[in-house]
């Protein structure tokens, strides 16, 4: 199993697009069979920075979901939606619920 923590600052005036294109490359990357789990954590103390904690069964299924139409529409958008450029960390679960 693989968690990816990414993380990802958006421009004021994209806020809308960001949301909608995250929301969708949500639900749908759920649906894949490698997925585990997809969470889009906005944080408390800046409101255009967001956390997807992305568990997958393998790396297969990471390379599966990026051949998806949902990830291609997302990561094509975050090229004008990004205030920097976003950061992933990957880890192997230790305790897992």
């Amino acid at each position: 199993m693989i968690a990816n923590l990414v993380t990802v600052k958006i421009k004021p005036e994209f806020i809308d697009l960001f949301l909608e294109v995250t929301l969708n490359n949500h639900k749908n990357s759920r649906l894949e069979a490698g997925n585990i789990r997809f969470d889009v954590l906005r944080s408390n103390d800046d409101p255009f920075h967001f956390t997807l904690y992305e568990v997958f069964a393998d790396k297969q299924a990471i390379e599966y979901h990026k051949t998806t139409e949902h990830y291609k529409k997302w990561a094509e958008a975050m090229e004008k939606c990004m205030a920097e450029p976003r950061t992933k960390i990957s880890n192997t679960p230790v305790a897992f619920d």
